[in-house]
This record gives structure tokens, C-alpha cells and sequence, in this order.
């Protein structure tokens, strides 16, 4: 196989080759590749190497080879030879091109036949005394042999147990009594439907990012004790037509299998945003949403299976999927509010090996005064970050001053150590001064706990907390 050609600038092909005598053919052929350059000149060297230029203009080029030759006081009769690539040449690789698109519309046909369940002539029943062995078409075509169509969900209660119950949540008090409700259907289900009573389709947890809405759907599967499958919204996105809704379709029917159930989609709003008009919407994301509005509530309603999503943009979710019957309940997961990290951190603190100053409780009531505004994540994040930082000064132990020195890091960044004129500092401190100011007197603001003006890697020069 030859060697790929070379990629060379006008520069060089007059200063390393035109001008050297290096260059013994020029071919001009039709780039159709690049939008930009839509010509090529192949060079043919001595020396056997093959190099290129990619040209927006071949009038242009020529023109300058020509005056660049006769610089050199060539006559026209020695001029480099100069050729256009006939059709024929381009085109000599047709008859592939045409095998590499006939194979993909293929590849295209049967992955849509194995979509919708038409695998091939086996599918429809073949032959009795045919052998099992290379029946890919014979079990849902060459989706089987990728299982495209197949969701995959991981699944909890069966195999893997739940260990997660609503003791080990910390805080979200309101948002627990919510959903406690499912817990005892999927338990006593006969107690209300002697009432004549239904229990709520599904529940949509909203919060901001790591407040635990995750966790809170497994502590209500592993207090039912039922099967659990975990999917994201981004898992039924994909480029092929078909294969979002089939997936909904296998994710359900697993669920259907094992009722009382519980399914839980993390990050729906992938999934199962807002549809557009005519123009400008996505035709593979409202497929697979209009299926999973069929399976949540279709005609099929009696199975045991609660669906439990979580989103942090419900701004943004299609109103279809808003309505009873669907998503029955909006729970709201809030940021926890001072009781609530307390708790929050005495849970994170038992893992910790703390200095003997204060006791774990103690630790837990002042650490939830210096980080009001923090979800659950960015109170474990700054448990952790303090225990790796006593770690890095070989202490044996972590005590309050890590934790601060943590909470700025999670805070601001990583302490930037470069130096800032006396002026440059004075005029940070007065600016961090008026956000002091205006926090102190403000009356339903957070309480002030600090003024720095020590530069963060996170592009703040100080900050008042």
C-alpha cells in the first residue's frame, strides 16, 4: 500500500520542491471532500514522494507557477507538466462506493425489521428442521446481535438487594411523608382497594442537582422491597429511528413481569421535554416519549408499577406527562435547611476518624452553620475534602479547621498563590466589604460568616459567605 500524500503549503512547494527541481508531474483534480479548499494539486516528486496542496482556485495557482517558473529562467517548453484528473481516475472507486452504501441501507433494513419486530424468514417460522446456529435473523435480526432495542436498565431486589431505607436519607423530611404512601400500597395494596381507592401513578421528584432525589427512590424501593430498575433519560436517546420507544416498550414490560414494581428514571427531562410544532422539533425524542405517555397510561392500567422520576428542569417536561393519571404528584426535594444538614452530617461524619475537641454531634451542629445553601452532594464533597486534606498534613486525625479550610475549597477553589498589589487588594476588600454590608442588613438573608479577600482558583478574587 502507498504511502498517504502529504499535506505541504505554497511556501514549501516553491522553496523545497519548484525551486530545487524536484517536481516532475502536477495533477489538478476536483477536492469534493472540503467545502472550503475544492481542489487538489497531487506532486509528483524525483524522488518518489507524494505530497499535496489544497486549493480554493486552480486560475490563481497557475498563474503563480507560471510566473514562478519563468523567475527561474525556464522556457515555457520546460515547465513542469501539468495534467487535470480525467472522470474516469475520480471515479474508479464507484463500483466500492456503491458496495459500502448498498451494505449500510442493509445494515438500515434490518435493524428497523428487528425494531419492530420482524427478525427475517425465521421470525415468521422457517423451516422446522433448520438448526438453531446462525439464527441472528431468526430472533429479532441483527438488533439481537447489538440488543439496540433492549433498555438497559439496572435492576435491584432481585438479584442485588436494596439496602438503602428512609433512615439512611438524612433530612428531606417533607418529601419522605410523600412518598411514604407508595411504600405502604405496594405493602398493603388490598387495604386500598377495598376503598375503592388507586394509588397514584407515579411521582416526579424536583430539586436542584445532589439533593438526593436518586437516593430517595431507592430508600422507597428497599422499604417495599419490591424489584427496582434504574434507568437516565439519556438511555433511550439515539440516533436510530425506533429505538428510544422500543426500549420504553422492553423497560416496561420487564416491570410488568415482576409486579409490584417500581421504575425510576433519573434525568427525564432528556427524554421528555416540551414538543414543538411541525418545525424545529425531534421526531426519535417525541417517538420514544409518546411511547412511554402510552405505558404510563394506556390501557393497561391494573399492573402494580409506580413510576419515580427525577429532574431538576420541570420548567421544561412536556404538559402530557404533567397530568393525573401519569405523574400524579410533583414531590419537591429542597435544599436542607440547617436541621436537615445537621443531620445530614452526622451521617457523613460516622465514617471520619474526628479530633477528640468535639463530639460527632458537635461537629455536625457547627459545620451546618457554616454551609448554608448546600445540597446533600456538596456536604458529602466537603466531609471528604477535609478528611484528604488532614491526610496530606499527616495528621491522625480531622479536626474543625480542615472542615473550614474545606469549605472554602468547595466553596471558591483551590487557593491561588499568586501575588496581588496592595492596591489590588484594597480595592477587593471594598467590594467585599459592600456584599458584607448588604448582607448584615438585609433581613431575610443568610446569616455573615466570613469576608476573604484570598484569591480561588474558581476566578473569584474573595468572597463573602
Amino acid at each position: 500500500m502507498s504511502p498517504p500524500s502529504q499535506e505541504i503549503t505554497y511556501i514549501e512547494f516553491i522553496n523545497q520542491y519548484l525551486g530545487q527541481n524536484q517536481v516532475t508531474m502536477i495533477t489538478i483534480s476536483e477536492d469534493k471532500q472540503n467545502e472550503m479548499f475544492k481542489f487538489r494539486a497531487q506532486i509528483e516528486t524525483v524522488d518518489g514522494k507524494r505530497v499535496h496542496l489544497v486549493l480554493p482556485q486552480v486560475e490563481n495557482f497557475l498563474y503563480k507557477i507560471d510566473i514562478a517558473q519563468r523567475e527561474m529562467g525556464k522556457s515555457p517548453q520546460e515547465f513542469v507538466p501539468l495534467k487535470y484528473a480525467s472522470d474516469a481516475e475520480q471515479g474508479s472507486n464507484k463500483q466500492l462506493n456503491w458496495l459500502i452504501g448498498g451494505a449500510f441501507l442493509l445494515l438500515l433494513f434490518q435493524l428497523y425489521r428487528s425494531i419492530h419486530g420482524k427478525g427475517g424468514p425465521k421470525a415468521t417460522g422457517g423451516s422446522s428442521g433448520s438448526s438453531s446456529k446462525g439464527s441472528s435473523f431468526g430472533k429479532g435480526g441483527m438488533g439481537d446481535m447489538f440488543s439496540m432495542g433492549k433498555s438497559n436498565a439496572q435492576e435491584f431486589g432481585t438479584d442485588k438487594k436494596i439496602k438503602v431505607r428512609f433512615k439512611h436519607v438524612a433530612g428531606m423530611e417533607q418529601a419522605k411523608t410523600e412518598v411514604m404512601e407508595f411504600v405502604d400500597f405496594l405493602k398493603k395494596p388490598e387495604k386500598y382497594k377495598k376503598l375503592g381507592a388507586k394509588i397514584p401513578r407515579g411521582a416526579l421528584l424536583v430539586g436542584p442537582p445532589g439533593t438526593g432525589k436518586t437516593m430517595l427512590a431507592k430508600a422507597v424501593a428497599g422499604e417495599a422491597s419490591v424489584p427496582f430498575f434504574s434507568i437516565s433519560g439519556s438511555d433511550f436517546v439515539e440516533m436510530f429511528v425506533g429505538v428510544g420507544a422500543s426500549r420504553v416498550r422492553d423497560l416496561f414490560k420487564k416491570a410488568k413481569e415482576k409486579s409490584p414494581s417500581i421504575i425510576f428514571i433519573d434525568e427525564i427531562d432528556a427524554v421528555a421535554k416540551k414538543r414543538h410544532g411541525k418545525f424545529g422539533g425531534n421526531d426519535e425524542r417525541d417517538n420514544t416519549l409518546n411511547q412511554l405517555l402510552v405505558e404510563m397510561d394506556g390501557f393497561s392500567t391494573k399492573e402494580e408499577v409506580i413510576i419515580l422520576a427525577a429532574t431538576n428542569r420541570s420548567d421544561i417536561l412536556d404538559s402530557a406527562l404533567m397530568r393525573p393519571g401519569r405523574f400524579d404528584r410533583q414531590v419537591e426535594v429542597t435544599l436542607p435547611n440547617i436541621d436537615e444538614r445537621q443531620a445530614i452530617y452526622r451521617v457523613h461524619l460516622k465514617k471520619i476518624k474526628l479530633n477528640a475537641e468535639k463530639t460527632r454531634k458537635e461537629y455536625a451542629k457547627k459545620l451546618s452553620t457554616l454551609t448554608p445553601g448546600f445540597s446533600g452532594a456538596d456536604i458529602s464533597n466537603v466531609v471528604n475534602e477535609a478528611a484528604i486534606i488532614a491526610a496530606r498534613n499527616n495528621l491522625t486525625s480531622v479536626g474543625v479547621t480542615q472542615f473550614e479550610e474545606a469549605t472554602d475549597r468547595v466553596i471558591g477553589g483551590i487557593e491561588k498563590k499568586n501575588l496581588m498589589t496592595s492596591e489590588e487588594r484594597k480595592r477587593v476588600a471594598y467590594h467585599e466589604a459592600g456584599h458584607a454590608v448588604v448582607g448584615w442588613f438585609l433581613e431575610h438573608s443568610d446569616p455573615l460568616l466570613k469576608v476573604t479577600i484570598i484569591p480561588r482558583s474558581k476566578g473569584a478574587l474573595g468572597f463573602a459567605q
